[in-house]
């Protein structure tokens, strides 16, 4: 274990908010060492725990002869008679002396840090508070007038101790996320080498270009490219998608993913720092670490707590010294008001919900990049979106089929034109196709297949002579009968073809770039939390239109050169809205930056997108969503926290300073750590809940 000055630091900064970046030790920094550091990580916060623990259960044991030999406890239990022997009082001064170093040395220690730093904090008040116990009490025993607060002392360091372990418990529950990422990553890799063998090699010994098998049900090791094979890999420890992902060769994979019941051969292609999964750890850290505008303030209040108990505690004993109560029971107000207004529920009351909330996010496939964009998040009053990719598929797909013959139901058009087309790479004919498997149309056989450069292309589909021709051909041989419905097609800038057999057109087919199924409800979501949608697009006005009716949008942008996006954003920000954008973090740069919340979405394994604040790892507007709607409820934990943490305060002080003593209530300094450890457990459980938020 490290000393335990670097303990105290753990736990009064950087354990308690997780967020100064000022430790190196607990989280894994690069791949090539992320499971090794993540289990040092663990293992260092395990020991602190462990040190912890181990202080309370021997201070806890000492504390019993400590009670037993001191006479308020003996009057309190109505013992017939003194337990006194030769030796006991400095028997009794031992083990007080040895509780006093022992149990409050991360104290002691905390204090010291704390006042180099110029941040006086809960260690220091800890530390006062039970340094004036003991040296008082030693002074006492060595003859001065006065009344020992040993036992007081003794039981209040078991439970201040107790409060830390159990507190550290909690924070370390809190931030498995980077250690559980981590550990996804298997220890050995197959890898094969240049004869064919397949040998295993560490996964921190492997190189670009290196061939690795990955077996049924195993980890795939790092990120690459299928070969060969075919299998289904589940990612969903690392984008959030449940649903298994099809991998064929040519196919990316990520390393951390669980392999199907399928061998692939991959080829490596990242290694170290460049792999998703360690920018997905360095996001999650980083944005775990990063201030938020309201832990600044909580920040601000604890430390000016600590000062107000300081001088509350000074306050108390001056007041009741000239009220003549006795020096031995000022102090002990004193005391009392030190331990139970340690700024400690306050110090973790934004930390807490920081980390819980990062690692909530990370799980479900949202990675932060900006801790301040994204409290900002929840005051969104307008989400601007990219269409292309984001709102829609990014590639054609039929959108409409009209029939322009009895004979030509849309089944049958789409079933024609999907046997013609099936020969053809032509992203028209992707298109037609993939629209005939979604609807499962089984497709005839065709022969004398031809290209028609410039037109389509025909073939004999059942004996017939089918063509699939754009607008030019059939106006031409003038072979179009009036349509209102493809005039309409046409006005909203869809590309129509029309499918003929023997030469009569039977009907035409629109295409356009298809909307996400998933467009719809994140539209009608973020509607519902009064959120305005705004599309943002290089296409035309009327392609535009149609899409932003479709989806109900409440207003567009059309025919938007792509350095002009960041414009359009401010134009927006110009009427009084707070904005966010949403786009493929490509082009859409300027605009993610101008916006006041940027999101990049669909980023897949290239989640280095410099200018967004958050990442979307699945292309799922629906995520746009999760974001606010977590973004709300993390806040709402924040101001809970904050609420608990400052209301306990401003009723635990006068109660300490003895306001209650003359209708017979005196707070003891055990109490008031008793109380004051209960609102840090409050609050540490308050933030856990968070996780049970629906994203």
């Amino acid at each position: 274990m490290e000393d335990l000055e670097h303990m105290h630091h753990e736990m009064t900064d950087d354990m308690h908010a997780m967020r100064d970046g000022e430790h190196d030790h607990g989280m894994p920094m690069t791949m090539d060492h992320a499971g090794h550091g993540a289990h040092q990580g663990h293992d260092h916060h395990a020991h602190m725990i462990e040190d912890f623990q181990r202080r309370f259960w021997v201070c806890l044991a000492l504390t019993v002869p400590i009670l037993l030999l001191s006479e308020p406890v003996q009057m309190l239990l109505r013992l017939g008679t003194k337990l006194q022997f030769a030796g006991s009082t400095w028997f009794l001064v031992a083990l007080s002396t040895f509780v006093y170093v022992y149990g409050g040395m991360p104290f002691l220690k905390g204090m010291v840090e704390e006042l180099r730093a110029k941040t006086p904090g809960m260690m220091t008040l800890v530390a006062v508070a039970i340094t004036v116990a003991f040296v008082y009490s030693a002074a006492v025993s060595l003859g001065l007038q006065g009344m020992v607060f040993y036992w007081e002392l003794a039981t209040l360091i078991d439970i201040m101790l107790l409060g830390h372990w159990l507190e550290m418990k909690s924070v370390m529950g809190a931030s498995r996320a980077l250690e559980s990422l981590a550990r996804l990553m298997p220890s050995d890799a197959h890898v094969i080498t240049a004869d064919g063998m397949v040998m295993d090699h560490p996964v921190a010994h492997l190189k670009v270009g290196d061939r690795v098998l990955i077996k049924p049900g195993e980890k795939i090791p790092v990120d690459g490219r299928v070969m060969d094979g075919v299998s289904s890999v589940n990612e969903a420890m690392l984008t959030g998608e449940s649903r298994p992902v099809d991998k064929k060769a040519g196919d990316a994979v990520i390393g951390g993913a669980i392999n199907g019941d399928g061998a692939l051969t991959v080829v490596i292609e990242k290694v170290g720092n460049d792999t998703y999964l360690a920018q997905v750890i360095d996001m999650v850290r980083q944005a775990q670490e990063s201030k938020s505008k309201t832990q600044a303030l909580a920040d601000r209040a604890a430390f000016w707590l600590t000062i107000i108990a300081l001088s509350a505690g000074t306050l108390t004993l001056v007041v009741w010294l000239l009220l003549g109560k006795g020096l031995a029971f000022a102090l002990e107000r004193m005391v009392t008001v030190m331990v139970t207004t340690c700024p400690h529920a306050l110090g973790l009351a934004i930390p807490l919900v920081v980390s819980v909330s990062t690692s909530l996010l990370a799980q479900n496939g949202l990675l932060l990049r900006n801790r301040m964009a994204f409290e900002q998040a929840r005051n969104l009053q307008a989400v601007v979106f990219d269409k292309t990719g984001t709102l829609t598929m990014g590639s054609f797909g039929v959108t409409d089929i009209v029939s322009l013959d009895e004979a030509g139901t849309p089944e049958e058009i789409l079933r024609l034109a999907g046997a013609v087309e099936a020969q053809s790479e032509h992203p028209i004919a992707l298109g037609i196709l993939h629209s005939a498997q979604e609807r499962s149309i089984t497709l005839p056989q065709i022969s004398d297949f031809l290209a028609l450069p410039g037109i389509g292309a025909q073939a004999t589909v059942d004996g017939h002579k089918v063509m699939v021709v754009g607008p030019g051909y059939v106006m031409d041989h003038h072979l179009v009968p009036s349509s209102p419905d493809v005039d309409t097609l046409v006005s909203q800038a869809k590309t129509v073809v029309y499918v003929l057999i023997d030469g009569a057109v039977l009907g035409a087919i629109a295409l356009a770039d298809t909307i996400r199924p998933e467009s719809r409800e994140a539209i009608t979501a973020l509607h519902a939390m009064g959120i305005k949608c705004i599309m943002l697009t290089g296409d035309s006005r009327a392609a535009a239109q149609w899409v932003a009716r479709d989806l109900g949008l409440d207003d567009f942008f059309a025919e938007v050169l792509p350095h002009d996006k960041a414009a359009r954003i401010q134009d927006v920000q110009e009427r009084g809205l707070v904005v966010g954008m949403v786009g493929d973090g490509v082009n859409d740069a300027p605009a993610l930056a101008q916006a006041d919340v940027g999101i990049a979405i669909g980023a897949g394994t290239d989640v280095a997108i410099e200018t967004a604040d958050v990442v979307l790892v699945r292309d799922d507007p629906r995520d746009v969503v999760a974001v606010v709607r977590l973004s709300r409820v993390t806040y709402r934990k924040m101001l809970q926290n904050l609420a608990w943490a400052t209301g306990y305060n401003v009723i635990a002080i006068p109660l300490a300073a003895g306001v209650l003593a003359g209708v017979g209530f005196v707070m003891s300094p055990a109490l008031g750590a008793v109380l004051m450890s209960l609102s840090t457990v409050i609050v540490a459980i308050n933030a856990r809940l968070l996780a049970r938020a629906s994203v």
